[in-house]
């Protein structure tokens, strides 16, 4: 396991949009936008049961994920590793990351019938340069 500085922590800590690389199920490559936080040394993201990334990472939990301060295009950190769920508190989490991105309270383009989840990375190849 390889941990995260204090300024890539920093980097992933602020509402900066950052995306995602999943493997489709015939290996290429799949990449999105994502709103992202840190948790401990833990990387996390939210996203709905049924979703490309879930049903990718499910087959083949291999996932990478990047963030670029707009402020600068050489400051960045990109993060490696296996994806595991979590169900519990997952609500939670988007509402956190709604009030992180959005300033509300509540994630607002919550559909009745999905299910969040929680997708949480321990960093095992981190890339990270101050800029």
């Amino acid at each position: 396991m390889t941990t995260l500085n204090d300024d890539a922590r920093a980097l992933l800590g602020k509402p900066n949009f950052a995306w995602v690389t999943t493997i489709r199920k015939d290996g290429s490559l799949h990449s999105t936008v994502i709103w992202v936080d840190v948790d401990g040394d833990d990387v996390i993201f939210n996203t709905a049961i049924g979703r490309a990334k879930e049903r990718h990472l499910r087959r083949d939990p291999q996932v990478s994920i990047s963030v670029l301060d707009p402020e600068n295009p050489y400051h960045l950190v990109s993060v490696s590793g296996k994806a595991r769920f979590e169900l519990e508190g997952a609500d939670a989490v988007i509402d956190g990351l709604a009030h992180k991105y959005l300033g509300v309270e509540t994630y607002p383009m919550r559909t009745p019938d999905e299910q969040r989840i929680t997708v949480r990375v321990t960093p095992e190849q981190v890339i990270h340069n101050a800029g």
